[in-house]
């Protein structure tokens, strides 16, 4: 009996495999490196047989003339060759795989580090380095080393105001930041059931913050609902008897609002322990937490009230962008004194759209807080939506059971 990565891999834990990539992405960062590289090794065409994604998310629009001329080549590229490309305000590469793209089973690479998120439909989805997508854009392939699996066994129902990003968190403490490297996470059990894919997307994004390959759920009725809505007739997949190299239970209903403390994502301490604590901005977006669930939730907790700190909301696609539109979601926003910002990663990475001062503080929902990330000097909490919605209305952090 094989975990979800060695039924998707073909092999055994520990096996080193060449396979073919169904889908291949990079960004308007990494890919000016993959195209350099490309060219090295004598880039004339691209590996057959795999589906290739040019996303323009990182630094978008351009914040400067250097960076506009870069992107001004890769766009070029893309055009030129078979690519999908999207450009400047389509949204952040993982959020588009997500949306209706990757499939159960598939094999996916991303030159990025949270690359993993696809894995929430049961697809092997990682991340690799530029050189290694220049490799994949040759051939169409790469090679794996089959990981162990950690089995994160999931009961119950969140409760309260805890959120999909306070359950991740928990499991990143757990773990540990480097607690699962080079290991797949598969969350499992009835609890996961009860996860809807925007939630499942938070903890597969989240997997890499533990060091993890990959982070997956099975495909079931679940997963099959919401491609079926996009088109894609799939077959759920069913769970079989497997050997994990390590196992965490966790109990949804136990889950409680969190907070990463910086400079360390699994750092992590109960909201109300760091209640008073002055903010200077607050973040919400990211391939963590810019869904259109997650705009809707915040306009609710913020419709009808001014926020009393700068407050920046990114959406993750231009498709989440028009229904927040479409619904109102983001008159609310706006109207409660918030800014919004170009679809795309927005402040996440520190190059534009709000970068931090120095000695400033700000609460994000992103995934990582690590020192000089968003600006040097500042310090980022990263938490959930309910708790950054807290946080704005109150000008400090606040707890969303109390506000």
């Amino acid at each position: 009996m094989s975990t979800l990565s060695e039924r998707i891999l073909g092999a055994e834990a520990g096996a080193y495999v060449d396979r073919k990539v169904d889908r291949a992405y990079a960004h308007d960062g990494t890919g000016v490196l993959a195209l350099e590289a490309w060219k090295q090794m004598g880039g004339d065409r691209l590996g057959k047989e795999t589906e290739y994604y040019l996303q323009f998310d990182h630094i978008a629009p351009a914040n400067n003339s250097t960076t506009a001329g870069l992107q001004h080549e890769l766009r070029a590229f893309a055009q030129k060759t078979s690519m999908h490309f999207s450009d400047i305000g389509c949204g952040i590469c993982h959020q588009l795989m997500s949306e209706g793209v990757v499939l159960p089973g598939e094999i996916v690479v991303g030159a990025d580090s949270h690359s993993v998120t696809p894995g929430a439909f049961g697809a092997f989805a990682t991340g690799v380095g530029a050189t290694d997508m220049a490799a994949i854009w040759l051939t169409g392939e790469t090679w794996f080393r089959v990981p162990e699996s950690v089995g994160i066994s999931l009961t119950g129902r969140l409760s309260g105001a805890a959120e999909a990003k306070d359950l991740a968190l928990s499991c990143v403490a757990k773990l540990g930041m480097d607690g699962a490297t080079y290991q797949a996470l598969e969350f499992v059990g009835e609890g996961a059931h009860h996860l809807t894919i925007d939630e499942r997307l938070v903890l597969s994004n989240l997997s890499m913050e533990a060091g993890a390959k990959a982070g997956l759920f099975y495909a079931d009725d679940v997963t099959v609902r919401y491609l079926k809505e996009r088109g894609h007739a799939v077959l759920p997949q069913e769970p079989e008897a497997c050997s994990y190299t390590n196992e965490i239970d966790l109990d949804l209903a136990d889950i409680v609002p969190l907070l990463a403390v910086p400079p360390r994502v699994d750092t992590v301490k109960p909201v109300e322990d760091l209640a008073g604590i002055p903010l200077d901005q607050v973040f919400v977006g990211t391939c963590t937490n810019g869904r259109y669930s997650d705009l809707a939730r915040f306009a609710r907790l913020v419709k009808g009230r001014k926020v009393a700190v700068r407050t920046i909301v990114v959406p993750a696609s231009e498709e989440i962008f028009k229904k927040a539109i479409r619904t109102g979601v983001l008159a609310d926003i706006v109207e409660a004194g918030c800014t919004i910002g170009t679809p795309g990663c927005g402040p996440c990475l520190g190059y534009h759209m709000g970068v931090l001062g120095e000695g400033e503080v700000c609460l994000s929902t992103a995934n990582r807080n690590f020192k000089n990330r968003m600006g040097v000097g500042g310090e980022i909490y990263l938490g959930s939506v309910a708790t950054a919605a807290a946080g704005a209305l109150a000008g400090e952090i606040t707890s969303p059971e109390a506000a």
